[in-house]
């Protein structure tokens, strides 16, 4: 591993132009330079799109086994690698704990492998015929070149998941990484040399690189991830251009608590809900709704299990790293204050911790007391913050966890079937975990309801979103039809009163 002390200044010819403006990168932890990214210029831009046009061509005329050995390719690429190097940039550049950054990228080469197998085995369907001689199908084709712009909080992880279904469907991919996670995502390039040259690259660059990428005719998909504000500015673009785009938009997930619910777990589970990554998951549990028998059981078991959670540098022992920049530190510590000048209790945390005066960190926090005008029940806070609410019964959780204008994800702790079932059922979420939150599958879809998103990610439904469809009808005896031109004049209201349907 290289030494933390040394600046990166990254420059790969393949997936790097870097004849824009640079920016320096700065570790939100210790707030020392990391490295150097350099913005791409209209003009790269172009021509990386026409070398991506070039490419596809052939690579979308690749049959589906050829296509799923490249893919496979990539995933023993990625499994053979050693792939500190990129875990440690992530770390640096955006402050996730080592052990998240490295399971990250361990955790890619799945992706890659359903996909490419799931492209070979759903390609269509052949329907059922309309008429006698005729074959009737309908089969699936690529798009073009699709766009991924990608967040900071999974950098690679995200990527992966629509890239490798890209690329199944036989589409060329450009990746926009966030700036705040550029260098890791240039260091984990090198494992798509298995593709043919051009048919991806990743762009640096802020909103105006993702705006020019989206309003391209070169481009035909967008697959985005970020903020609620960026995602409908993501969709209202793809849409002028009739472009499909899959986004992920983030939420304000809600927690609940019932009363048959294990306490010991239940609370063990709502730590990693609210704090994994210090709450910078799009998925992070922030609205909890626990039950009044045993919400103060509850809350005093929650703080016990954050108070075991340690406070630092990415890359030293600790679960709790920095947030990415100060002012997502700001939003958290506005909502807080907002909270607690409302009336909300802090069980534990509620401020910038003491032994770490230097970088944009915030204590993990138990916020009691909470109640509907609270903004933070009604905004996504993005930060290492419980906001507990206590409810009457199971029927008020789910009612105040549907009280939002987030869709994405929701979590339950219950022993009782019967409220398993039922929060299955009345959640109005994209996915719903009962006792084991923030779980993803490769064959399930991934997104949210409401302003949480549009579209899917993962499974089928997040292979169809970089492919169209298109309806072949064959008849392989041609014959003239009795409904062709010219109608027989008895078919006509005038002669004899026949209508033809």
């Amino acid at each position: 591993m290289f030494n933390p002390a040394e600046p990166v200044f990254y420059r790969h010819p393949a997936y790097l132009p870097g004849e824009g403006p640079r920016h320096a990168v700065i570790d939100p932890a210790t707030l020392a330079t990391v490295g150097s990214i350099a913005d791409t210029t209209m003009a790269e831009m172009e021509s990386v799109l026409d070398a991506a046009a070039k490419a596809q061509r052939d690579w979308k005329r690749l049959d589906a086994k050829s296509r799923a050995t490249v893919l496979h390719r990539i995933a023993n690429r990625i499994e053979a690698t050693d792939m500190r190097r990129c875990a440690e940039l992530m770390s640096r550049e955006m402050g996730k704990p080592y052990p998240e950054a490295i399971g990250e990228v361990a955790n890619c080469a799945g992706a890659f492998r359903y996909f490419a197998e799931m492209a070979r085995d759903e390609a269509g369907k052949v329907a059922g015929t309309t008429q006698a001689g005729s074959f009737q199908h309908a089969r699936y084709e690529a798009l073009g070149v699709s766009v991924h712009i990608m967040p900071f909080n999974f950098p690679i992880l995200l990527m992966c998941w629509t890239v490798a279904a890209s690329l199944a469907s036989g589409n060329a991919c450009i990746i926009k990484p966030a700036p705040a996670t550029t260098l890791s995502t240039l260091a984990f390039m090198p494992v798509f040399e298995a593709l043919p040259e051009g048919l991806i690259a990743c762009l640096p660059g802020g909103a105006e690189l993702a705006s020019a990428l989206i309003a391209s005719p070169k481009t035909h998909a967008v697959a985005f991830t970020g903020s609620v504000a960026a995602g409908k500015a993501v969709a209202m673009a793809a849409a002028a251009q009739m472009k499909p785009a899959v986004i992920e938009a983030g939420g304000s997930d809600p927690f609940i608590v019932t009363a048959h619910a294990p306490l010991d777990v239940a609370a063990a589970g709502a730590v990693t809900a609210a704090f994994h990554m210090s709450g910078q998951v799009c998925t992070s549990a922030e609205r909890f709704f626990v039950v009044d028998a045993v919400h103060d059981a509850f809350v005093e078991h929650f703080v016990r299990e954050t108070r075991r959670l340690r406070i630092g540098n990415g890359l030293a022992k600790a679960e709790i790293g920095p947030l990415v920049s100060e002012a997502a530190r700001a939003k958290v510590i506005r909502l807080v204050e907002d909270a607690k000048a409302k009336g909300a209790t802090v069980e534990i945390g509620g401020k910038i911790p003491e032994s770490e005066p230097t970088g944009w960190f915030y204590e993990p926090t138990i916020l009691t007391g909470c109640t509907p005008d609270m903004v933070i029940l009604r905004e996504e806070c993005f930060g290492p913050v419980a906001a507990v609410m206590r409810v009457r019964d199971f029927d008020e959780a789910i009612e105040r966890a549907n009280d939002s204008e987030f869709g994405l994800g929701a979590s339950i702790f219950t022993t009782s079937l019967e409220e398993a079932m039922e929060a299955a059922d009345r959640l109005e979420a994209g996915m719903v975990w009962v006792n084991n939150p923030l779980i993803d599958n490769d064959a399930l879809p991934f997104g949210g309801w409401k302003k949480s998103g549009l579209g899917r990610e993962l499974s089928k439904l997040g292979l169809d979103a970089f492919r169209r469809s298109k309806m072949v009808i064959i008849d392989h005896k041609p014959v003239v039809q009795s409904w062709w031109y010219p109608y027989p004049d008895g078919w006509f209201y005038g002669d004899g009163g026949r209508k033809h349907a």
